[in-house]
């Protein structure tokens, strides 16, 4: 089945292991291929911009996902999700459904999985500076 997907001007977009970037316009793209990574650009974490365990996990994951050997990433992400883990017990669930898709071959699940990981992060970030407003704690990892 073919995915339609639809690019605000110089929007980028990795398929495969290309990257492409749309030009002044708007363009609609037919992509048509099994099991090809996609990822639009504002689901894309790069190094820079994973500034929190949830989010290295997130990359970790994408890693993964846009590999063509995923196991290569297989020693960062367990390190990570392990610490996340030991420090946060209560996201074991998220971990879980990411651990499970990793584990079936699912990446883009995976990925999805690991999006709910940050938005989890967050909020317990939020909850702690609430409680604490003397110490604000900071997105940086």
């Amino acid at each position: 089945m073919a995915l339609k997907v639809e690019l605000r001007p110089h929007e980028r977009i990795i398929v495969g292991n290309c990257v492409i970037t749309n030009t002044d316009q708007r363009a609609r793209l037919l992509i048509d291929g099994d099991n090809v990574p996609i990822l639009r650009e504002r689901d894309i974490l790069t190094p820079e911009t994973a500034d929190t365990p949830a989010k290295l996990v997130y990359l970790a994951v994408q890693l993964m996902y846009i590999s063509p050997d995923p196991q290569t990433q297989h020693g960062t992400y367990f390190n990570l999700v392990r610490d996340i883990v030991t420090a946060v017990p209560s996201s074991w669930p998220i971990i879980e459904a990411i651990n499970n898709n990793i584990l079936n071959g699912d990446l883009y699940r995976a990925l999805k999985d690991a999006r709910k990981l940050i938005v989890y992060e967050e909020k317990l970030r939020d909850q702690y500076n609430a409680a604490h407003p003397e110490v604000d704690v900071s997105s940086a990892a």
